[in-house]
């Protein structure tokens, strides 16, 4: 018998969430989450003295958080086979034939290319905490704390070149949903 049972609960129940509210992830315990997605930076094809500017940046960011962070990266496999098949349907689409050579040449191209590799794709994102320390603080005043955090990191991660963009109601929902779903979605 197996000590792991896997049942069917929901995501949202699993990681307790109570709720998403204007984009914050409300928590048991008086808990606040606000994420943001963000692009990276390859570190190993900078010069030596880029690479020191960086390292000099990302000290005096991290030395300016008004909070701990959570850095969450997300590797999946892209479906090419789903993607190559929207594709084939513009195909019966085009009347023109040079364009339908085109893309069947386009699509031919893509399969040789990918043919025994996987595709990885990588999203990177940000968790901003807050804990108000008045248990009797209404939304809006969280709500006003947690994007002033959100604004300090977001603007400490534009000086490394890097670009942020907070996840919306839905998007964090699906952000969820993907944990705790991984076989569905590709």
């Amino acid at each position: 018998m197996s000590m792991f049972k896997r049942s069917k609960v929901s995501s949202r129940r699993q990681i307790q969430i109570k709720e998403v509210k204007d984009s914050v992830l409300v928590l048991p315990n008086n808990s606040y989450r606000t994420v943001l997605e963000s692009s990276s930076i390859n570190f190993e094809l900078k010069s030596e003295d880029e690479q020191d500017a960086l390292i000099d940046n990302y000290q005096n960011f991290l030395n300016s958080l008004p909070t701990t962070l959570q850095i969450l990266i997300r590797v999946r496999e892209v479906d090419i086979d789903r993607y190559l098949e929207e594709f084939s349907k513009n195909l019966s689409g085009e009347n023109e034939n040079v364009y339908q050579e085109q893309i069947k040449n386009y699509c031919e191209f893509i399969q040789n290319l990918v043919s025994g590799n996987k595709i990885l794709s990588r999203k990177f994102y940000i968790v901003i905490p807050y804990k108000p320390t008045d248990k009797s603080t209404d939304f809006s005043m969280v709500k006003e704390q947690i994007l002033l955090n959100q604004d300090i990191v977001s603007k400490g991660l534009e000086k490394l070149g890097m670009k942020t963009r907070p996840l919306n109601n839905l998007e964090l929902l699906e952000l969820f949903y993907k944990f705790y779903n991984p076989d569905q979605i590709k």
